[in-house]
């Protein structure tokens, strides 16, 4: 009898916890498993743990006895995440590198390699989980883990990617998959969790901007357009900021407006920090999971980021290109090049940038 051919999948492997666990337990399905590395594109002068990550990934993949690979991504993440930043930077908006780091490079150019080598999926440690319903229609749903639920960065992916796409942490808690990677002696079971930028990691924004874009001293205003202070220019600070950023005199200051072609930064309290609040929001660069948009004037939840609770909302079609969602409440510090990601009940349903 003719055995049945092994699925096989292509875990990307970062050298942390979650895509390791995510890689043993495709193994013990039956999967048969491919560790990948992805190489993205590393800036000079900023110190960074990559070549530590990929030796961390090789390890595991030792331990797991499964072959490891390395995928380069470099000039595709020079191109998609870092140069985009950089001119959304300079537009100054704040954007969200992780979301096209995503769209582009762990679902665009890890996946279309993974294919091409071929791979039946491909499989990440994201905490986020994927349903196929009768009519093959892809599906995402948060987490079960809520503290840790990445759904938000994955709005802009699309049928074509997630079709092939598995997510092996979506029913598990932090907690869990740390046990499973202690009982299992993974050597990076104790490793802490990475932050930061996609691939870079922790990194001192202005100073990586100052390399890209030159430092101009500016005024800070305050609401009646008193000088307070200086800013080293206006492109290097974000709506509703206030670490890093101090005007002396212990009175805690907050970003509510940039004026770019003056180079000003306008400043308010905490009390007259309300009066910027916004309760509608335009959007673009729009993608719907299933395809097509929601239904509009229906009560959905949105999050304009990463882990703020999620807000009552409704969705306004203006045209297939021009979106708006009107909030219950009013939303602090709603900032121009984020991401917008809408929820009904736990399913995401897609999101686009806002204006």
């Amino acid at each position: 009898m003719k055995r049945e051919k092994k699925q096989k999948v292509f875990v990307g492997m970062s050298g942390g916890v979650d895509s390791s666990v995510a890689a043993l337990l495709l193994k013990r399905q039956g999967y048969d498993v491919i560790g990948c590395f992805i190489k993205g594109w590393y800036p000079q002068g900023i110190s960074c743990t990559w070549k530590e990550d990929r030796r961390d990934a090789m390890r595991v993949c030792a331990k797991l006895d499964i072959p490891f690979l390395t995928i380069d991504a470099e000039r595709e993440y020079k191109k998609e995440v870092v140069d985009y930043m950089i001119k959304e930077y300079k537009r100054g908006r704040t954007p969200n590198p992780d979301v096209m780091c995503n769209r582009h490079i762990k679902f665009g150019v890890f996946l279309k390699k993974a294919l091409e080598m071929g791979a039946d999926y491909i499989a990440t440690g994201h905490y986020v989980k994927i349903k196929k319903s009768k009519e093959n229609i892809f599906k995402l749903f948060k987490a079960r883990d809520e503290n840790k639920d990445q759904s938000y960065f994955l709005w802009a992916l699309r049928q074509e990617q997630l079709r092939y796409c598995l997510f092996p942490l979506g029913d598990l808690i932090k907690s869990e998959v740390r046990e499973i990677a202690r009982k299992n002696n993974l050597p990076v079971a104790e490793k802490g969790e990475s932050m930061g930028v996609c691939f870079l990691g922790e990194l001192d924004m202005e100073d990586f901007l100052k390399k890209y874009i030159k430092p101009k001293k500016g005024k800070v205003l305050n609401l009646k357009g008193e000088v307070i202070g200086e800013h080293n220019g206006v492109y290097f600070y974000t709506i509703g900021q206030r670490h890093g950023f101090s005007l002396g005199g212990g009175i805690p200051y907050y970003i509510v407006f940039k004026d770019i072609k003056k180079n000003l930064l306008i400043v308010a309290d905490k009390i007259d920090e309300k009066k910027f609040y916004k309760k509608e929001v335009e959007i673009e660069d729009i993608n719907w999971i299933l395809g097509k948009p929601p239904k509009a004037n229906k009560t959905y939840n949105a999050r304009i980021r990463y882990r703020q609770i999620l807000e009552s909302c409704k969705l306004q079609i203006e045209n297939s290109k021009n979106y708006k969602v009107i909030f219950k409440k009013p939303q602090r510090a709603v900032t121009s090049g984020q991401s917008l990601v809408l929820y009904d009940k736990d399913e995401m349903l897609g999101g686009g940038i806002i204006k």
